[in-house]
């Protein structure tokens, strides 16, 4: 037998540390951001994982046990912390149009961002492997580490490393995640939570909340995403002028689009060919209200919304499509009579904004010196992740989409002091409100622990400026309340 050859040498870990200072909530704050690497080790104690983060430490903080950490990142898979990094949290952000206005070229707007939580805790980015600067390393391939389960325990032993190291064992913690970034988070609290090492959070901080794939996940026979999604198509309705809000206002329609989801859509849809005619036209009427689309088109798609298709055809008469990320923004297609948009208005009218930002703030801000691209979203990631896990707490070897809301609802369970908040774009096509909601309402999750809070915006809602304020006010209160 041929013995296995020794891992290829890894370089010394990279690390660049700055000092800044600034005024946070009205508090100035002197900091410093160590962006540096972080080697972890396989079971045999060889490098198996290089993550780079960013870590904002406040200066004179107080002591270690009244000073929270927050550890963020974004999801994808296959993104950089980039967004929130830049978007929201971090120290310094980017400013883009607010109104779904696409952001013109360079020279772009980077400011100090007074909403950063800085003065009450410190903040640590998080790059997964294959983003950013962080990679497998020694022996693992790329793909070892591209996995629900795999990057779980990556970031799980990060943290740890991360708490051992600035010997922040003591410290409250919290995590935030974004997008797939919630399913990360809960995975890394079931990791941290069980066996003799066992860790618990204060608080985890889930935007725009995707725990459940079976309500985002529309294929035939499955009707949840299809009443998840409808309360999505009402907010973009009125936004867009395609339906009437009625004596209770805007609240008082979302709420109607609700209840006909679950009461009336949901029945419909489960009742299929059995469904008697004059049952299917009174559908088709709700549908239309609460939607802007004709009857004709829902008839000739049997009563089912597909999201891509919706974002094409509900302003086709005005040669527009609408976005996935946020429905705010408006597309025009090469083809005026496409089934599909030719692409996402919400992700090409900021994303090369933030590109440019994340680039120039490694380099002039944090003195990062390499030669190494910065990767800022690699799509070879998600078209490789190995989304095996567990289903539920007692998985089924069946394959099915990933649900990780039962690791939420045992968490809950047994850590009675978790501060659970979910933030919620109305005009999100990518991790629909409702979709958070009827994950919450189910799965063993006490709904009435968790903060639901809402913005006028869409997956990114840090994007519309009265958004961003409210976020982080919210955000604010989840840390101190």
């Amino acid at each position: 037998m041929t013995d296995t050859p020794p891992p290829p040498n890894v370089p010394a870990p990279r690390h660049f540390e700055t000092r800044h200072e600034g005024s946070f909530n009205g508090k100035h704050v002197g900091y410093r951001c160590i962006a540096a690497e972080t080697h972890l080790p396989d079971a045999k104690g060889e490098p198996r994982a290089s993550l780079f983060t960013f870590s904002y430490l406040a200066d004179d903080a107080g002591p270690p046990e009244s000073r929270p950490v927050i550890f963020a990142f974004n999801g994808g898979p296959g993104s950089a912390s980039m967004w929130l990094h830049l978007g929201a949290m971090g120290p310094r952000r980017i400013v883009v149009p607010s109104d779904a206005g696409i952001a013109a070229p360079a020279p772009y707007s980077i400011v100090d961002n007074a909403l950063c939580p800085l003065d009450l805790a410190d903040l640590v980015f998080i790059d997964p492997p294959g983003t950013g600067y962080s990679r497998m390393i020694g022996a693992a391939k790329p793909e070892d580490g591209w996995g629900l389960e795999q990057d779980a325990e990556i970031v799980a032993s990060f943290i740890r490393a991360w708490l051992t190291a600035h010997r922040r064992w003591a410290s409250p913690r919290y995590l935030c995640g974004e997008s797939y970034g919630t399913t990360r988070a809960v995975a890394v609290a079931g990791k941290l939570a069980g066996g003799a090492g066992a860790m618990v959070f204060n608080g985890l901080g889930l935007i725009s909340v995707v725990l459940d794939f079976h309500t985002v996940r529309f294929e035939p026979g499955n009707p949840l995403p299809d009443i998840c999604a409808l309360p999505t198509y009402a907010a973009t309705a009125l936004h867009h002028g395609l339906a009437e809000a009625g004596p209770d206002g805007a609240a008082g329609f979302i709420e109607a689009a609700r209840q006909f989801a679950v009461n009336d859509y949901l029945p419909a849809l489960v009742s299929g060919s059995r469904l008697p005619a004059d049952r299917r036209a009174l559908i088709a009427q709700g549908l239309a209200r609460f939607t802007g689309l004709s009857l004709d088109w829902l008839a000739r798609t049997r009563l089912r919304i597909d999201p891509a298709r919706y974002r094409r055809e509900v302003l086709r008469s005005r040669g527009l499509s609408l976005g996935r990320f946020d429905t705010r923004y408006l597309g025009q297609d090469h083809d005026g009579a496409g089934e599909t948009p030719d692409n996402d208005p919400a992700s090409y009218a900021v994303s090369p904004a933030y590109v440019t930002a994340m680039n120039d703030h490694l380099g002039r801000a944090l003195g990062v010196d390499w030669d190494r691209p910065y990767v800022n979203v690699n799509r070879e990631v998600g078209q490789k992740w190995d989304w095996r896990g567990p289903q539920s707490e007692s998985a089924s070897r069946w394959p099915a989409a990933v649900n990780v809301a039962p690791v939420l609802g045992r968490a809950m369970r047994e850590n009675p002091g978790l501060k659970v908040w979910m933030a919620n774009g109305l005009y999100d096509l990518a991790t629909p409100f409702f979709a958070a909601e009827t994950t919450a309402a189910g799965n063993g999750i006490d709904a009435t622990r968790i903060s639901m809070t809402y913005y006028p915006a869409g997956h990114m809602m840090y994007l519309h400026e009265p958004s961003l304020a409210a976020l982080m006010a919210d955000m604010r209160s989840w840390l101190t309340n």
